[in-house]
């Protein structure tokens, strides 16, 4: 059993190295005190640690997520206008297609009438 609190308690002091040497500890430690000498508290003390630590606001997050929303919107309009591009385009080359054949079938029928009129020169 007493080797276990040792695992653990070493384990403990590991993470607690972790963090001071990455400098979790100090900045926590900062926006504490910062808080802490606040002559008027914030309503919400989470909501002070994210800014202090360099996060959005509530309120900037909900104008953030109101931004992504309509352009998502936008977005999706854009997507479905450029796939009715691409079937216009497709229709436009299929009937170009179509057109480019039927245009070789009557070049091809002008070439064999002339062919029969006109008698091989020897």
């Amino acid at each position: 059993m007493m080797r276990f609190k040792e695992e653990k308690e070493a384990k403990k002091e590991a993470f607690r190295k972790y963090l001071e040497s990455s400098g979790v500890l100090d900045s926590l430690t900062k926006v504490l005190v910062a808080l802490y000498e606040q002559n008027d508290k914030p309503s919400s003390a989470l909501e002070f640690i994210q800014q202090k630590l360099g996060g959005p606001s509530v309120s900037d997050y909900e104008k953030l997520q109101a931004e992504k929303s309509d352009l998502q919107i936008k977005y999706n309009e854009l997507f479905a206008k450029h796939q009715e591009t691409l079937r216009e385009l497709d229709g436009m080359k299929s009937l170009h297609s179509r057109n480019s054949s039927k245009d070789d079938e009557d070049r091809e029928a002008i070439e064999d009438e002339h062919t029969a009129l006109v008698p091989p020169h020897h």
